[in-house]
Formats: structure tokens, C-alpha cells, sequence
């Protein structure tokens, strides 16, 4: 898979861009500021309809402008697809598939699938249980694109649910979000448990290739004790949990049971790596989560894009040379630097560099 070509209108600092980019490597090169980011924000954005650097479409379009349109062209195998998206602030987006309208913008998730990599993900490591719950979530839509549909609902689930709590509303009201809770809360659940267990061996694989001392692992960790891959045997405990839960949900206001108070466990040696390890291990463990979730969606078929956004300033040089092997089994890899020595020794690229509102092959002088 690989993004032929990439147009944006109104798409942060770009009021029109045309880019075409090679089925290898390519590097964004430019000072910070300079919009390069801005690109790979469009491609992650068509992977997974939202934003990695904000929450909202508001600041996605051009100031004064009403919408923001992404077009990529895709080829995926012997076919390519033509996807545009138009983003809009107040009312829902609108998508395209090869010219022709489609129902949901959900049906165009899958068409493009990203693993990126940039310095937040540290955060992954020493952050709170959210972001590694997201950086599952994603792995998830993009392995399975259906599953977008189950997190989306659960989530309006629990906020209306949230809702009802906190106006003490009776138990009746509340039967048929405690219904919607368990099933969906049951499969997204069970569903995230599978993934880690998929990907596990992958990341203790790559952590390894780190040269690292101690071994890394990780599992799922669910505030609800005994749920496993099994949807149906999760719900049922679900619904147990929430029977002996219910006067303390009550009490608080806010839904005490389900997946969106779960955790992602990182552990190196016998310890968790948040608050134990040193900063080169949580960058090798932010490294061993990007590369393993890489390599897993490759080994089960699928061929990602894979996006490096100004990280090679950040990281020793055992750790740029992973990257760099990814980058060699890559169908396609886009890369961003602020300067052209940030690039590791020996790297094969087309380089472009970014100016505000502009991309030339050529630096200026």
C-alpha cells in the first residue's frame, strides 16, 4: 500500500497542495513551523478519521475557511483508490470512495493504514492509561476496521450513561444503556485482549533487537478481574459487575465497569516500565510498541504505511539502525526532519522540502 499522490485544500497552512510521492521513501524536510507535520496529519487522518495532535475539526481548517478537503490516491495491489474526505467543523464529514458518495466516512476507514511514530509517543510509556487505551483503539481500526464502529458506540454509551448517573435518574432508565454497555463493552474488551496477545511476541521480538538487558512484555490490564478474548464471557461478567456496582455508580455518578477504565501494562523485567524505566528503555518501549504493531499488521497480510515523524533527531544510533530496517521492509515510508543531518547515514530517499504553504524538490538557497 502506498499513497500515490496527496491533495489538500484549505487543510491547515495549505490552501492548495499537490504532491506526489514515490512507493519508497520520502522525506519532508523543514524547520519546525514549516507545515511538514501538517502532511502526515492528513494521511493519519484518512487512517483513522481523527487527528493525532488535536481533538477537534476546528483547527484541521484553513482560518476563514468553512471546510478542509483531503484527496489521496491509493494504490493497494494491482488496484488504486481515489479517497476524499471534506472536514467540517459544525456538521458531519463527507466522503468518497473512487467519486462516489458514501453513507458513513466510516466506510472509507481501511483504504489507508498507518503505524507512526514521533517523539510524543514517549507518552506512551510515562503517560496516563488513556493514551495507551487510544494507541490500541487505533491499532485496532486499523487491523479491523469494523471495530470503529463498536469503540465510537460504546463511547456514546458511557457518556449518556455518565449522564443518567449524575442526575440520579431510576434504574429503569438506565436498563437499556446497562444492555448496550455490556455487549459492546463485552467485545471492545475482548477484542483488545486478542490484540495484545497477537502482539506481545512481536514487541518482546523487537525490544530485543534493541540490545536491551532486561526483557519486555505486555498484556491487558482490566480493572475487572477474569475477561478474556471471549465476548460472550466477558459480558456476563459485565453484567454481574454492574449489579454489585450500582449504588457506588450511583453514589459518584459516573460508570464504574467497562473497558474505558482499562490499561495497557508495559513491563520490563519484573517491573512496570511507567515510573521504573530509565529514559533510553521507555524510548526503546515506545520503539518496540510502533515496530511490533508494524510488523504484526505485516506478518497477518497488510503492508502499512509507515511514518516517522522527526524522530531520528531524538534517538542514539542503535536505535535510529531498527528504524532504519523497518524502513527497508516498508512499501512506503514517509519521514519528517527539521534539518537534512537529523537523516541517518546511508538512508535512500526522495527528499522535499517544506516551506510554509509550499513543497519543492529543490532547498532554497
Amino acid at each position: 500500500m502506498h499513497v500515490k499522490r496527496l491533495t489538500l485544500q484549505n487543510f491547515r497552512s495549505y490552501i492548495n497542495l499537490d504532491l506526489k510521492l514515490t512507493d519508497k521513501t520520502t522525506t519532508l524536510i523543514g524547520d519546525n513551523g514549516s507545515g511538514k507535520t501538517n502532511i502526515i496529519e492528513a494521511i493519519i487522518y484518512l487512517a483513522f478519521l481523527s487527528s493525532h495532535r488535536v481533538s477537534q475539526n476546528q483547527p484541521l481548517i484553513t482560518l476563514g475557511k468553512e471546510q478542509a478537503v483531503i484527496r489521496a490516491e491509493i494504490q493497494k495491489e494491482d488496484r488504486t483508490l481515489q479517497v476524499d474526505l471534506e472536514i467540517n467543523a459544525q456538521k458531519a464529514n463527507r466522503a468518497q470512495i473512487n467519486q462516489n458518495p458514501v453513507r458513513s466516512q466510516k466506510e472509507i476507514l481501511g483504504a489507508c493504514q498507518v503505524i507512526y511514530f514521533s517523539p510524543e509517543d514517549l507518552d506512551l510509556v510515562r503517560g496516563d492509561p488513556g493514551t495507551r487505551r487510544d494507541f490500541l483503539d487505533r491499532l485496532l481500526i486499523t487491523r479491523t476496521p469494523r471495530t470503529a464502529g463498536v469503540i465510537s458506540d460504546y463511547e456514546r454509551v458511557v457518556k449518556q450513561r455518565n449522564a443518567l448517573l449524575k442526575t440520579r435518574a431510576p434504574q429503569s432508565a438506565l436498563v437499556p444503556w446497562n444492555e448496550q454497555l455490556t455487549k459492546l463493552g463485552a467485545e471492545l474488551t475482548a477484542e483488545r485482549i486478542a490484540l495484545c496477545e497477537a502482539l506481545n511476541p512481536w514487541v518482546v521480538e523487537s525490544y530485543a533487537n534493541l540490545n536491551e538487558v532486561k526483557p519486555a512484555k505486555i498484556s491487558y490490564k482490566s480493572s475487572t478481574k477474569n475477561l478474556t478474548n471471549n465476548a460472550d464471557n466477558n459480558r456476563k461478567i459485565y453484567s454481574e459487575s454492574l449489579l454489585e456496582f450500582q449504588y457506588q455508580e450511583i453514589e459518584r455518578g459516573v460508570t464504574l465497569i467497562g473497558p474505558h477504565r482499562d490499561d495497557l501494562l508495559l513491563e520490563i523485567g519484573e517491573f512496570p516500565a511507567k515510573g521504573y524505566a530509565s529514559h533510553g528503555e521507555s524510548w526503546s518501549m515506545a520503539i518496540a510498541l510502533k515496530i511490533g504493531s508494524f510488523n504484526l499488521l505485516r506478518n497477518e497480510g497488510s503492508e502499512p504505511i509507515l511514518i516517522l515523524d522527526d524522530v531520528f533527531a531524538e534517538l542514539d544510533n542503535s536505535r535510529r539502525i531498527q528504524l532504519m530496517k523497518a524502513t527497508q521492509v516498508a512499501e512506503q515510508t514517509i519521514i519528517t526532519a527539521a534539518v537534512e543531518s537529523d537523516l541517518p547515514d546511508g538512508l535512500i530517499t526522495q527528499r522535499l522540502y517544506v516551506y510554509p504553504g509550499l513543497v519543492q524538490e529543490k532547498a532554497n538557497s
